[in-house]
This record gives C-alpha cells, structure tokens and sequence, in this order.
C-alpha cells in the first residue's frame, strides 16, 4: 500500500478511535449516573448491568466471568456479590448440571429500577440508529468486532511480556 493510502488509513482509524473513547465517556457517565440512581458504587452499578446484560442475551454470567468483565479479583468481586445479594438486588444460583457453577440474576426490582432509568434514552437512540440501514450497522458491528480482537490480542502479547 502507498504511503498516502496508509496515512489514509491511520488518519481514519485516528479519528474512529477517538470517537470511540468519546463514546465510552459518556458510557461511563451513564454508568455513574444509573448507580446514583440506584444508591450504589459505580463498580456495583457496572457489575448489576453485567449481569442484566448477560440475562437479556440469554446467557447468564457466572461470577467467575463477571469478575474478568468488571475487571476485579475474585476476593473483590465475592465482596461486590455479597454487597449486591445482601441489598436483594441479584440472585446466586445453581442451575448447571455441576453444581459447583454459580449463576447470577439480577432481582425483579432491580429490572424494574434499570428499565426505569434507561427506558427514556431507547427513543432517542432508536431514532439515531432507524437513520442507518441494516447493512452499514451490521458491518459497524463487524468493525468493532474485529478492533476488540485486535485489542484482546494486543494487550495478551503485552501481558505475556510484562
């Protein structure tokens, strides 16, 4: 590829970059947001819409997965569930066939509160996202897809020689 092509492409990536990062700010506003809302530590607030995340794709988390998403030990983690268990906002249980496999649910209450919170921004956003045809949001997916597993990737090389 040309020189001019390349500093094309950098130029691009640059700029989509940078408005991912803008994006994940006012996610994490958001995010802070909902656990004022709900009276939590942002971290609890994080990990509850983790857990309502994984029940809406229909695949509940575990705490072990839920540990590597908020990026927590699991003695951390442990006491982020205990917190959450006690205040009745999840559920622990046990329905794999091991046992030993724990599954987490978020409470009907703490749906109700999320939907609550959330519920209003679904118009705007539905509005932004009906602009766009299917296919170009189907390949945005992709795109962001494929920069997660370039990221994954690099950061494993960069933990591999740390």
């Amino acid at each position: 590829m040309e020189e001019s092509a390349l500093d094309e492409v950098a130029a691009r990536r640059e700029a989509l970059v940078e408005s991912l990062r803008v994006y994940g700010g006012h996610y994490a506003e958001l995010s802070r947001s909902f656990a004022a809302h709900l009276g939590l530590y942002s971290t609890d607030a994080a990990a509850l819409l983790e857990i309502i995340a994984a029940e809406e794709r229909g695949a509940p988390i575990s705490p072990a997965r839920l540990s590597k998403r908020i990026l927590l030990s699991s003695g951390a983690t442990t006491s982020l569930l205990n917190r959450l268990e006690e205040a009745g906002h999840i559920v622990r249980s046990r329905e794999h066939s091991d046992r030993r496999v724990v599954t987490l649910r978020s409470s009907s209450h703490i749906q109700e509160r999320a939907d609550e919170f959330f519920r209003p921004l679904a118009a705007p956003m539905d509005t932004v996202i009906g602009r766009y045809p299917p296919e170009l949001l189907e390949q945005f997916g992709e795109l962001l897809g494929e920069m997660c597993a370039a990221m994954d990737a690099h950061l494993a090389q960069v933990n591999q020689d740390a």
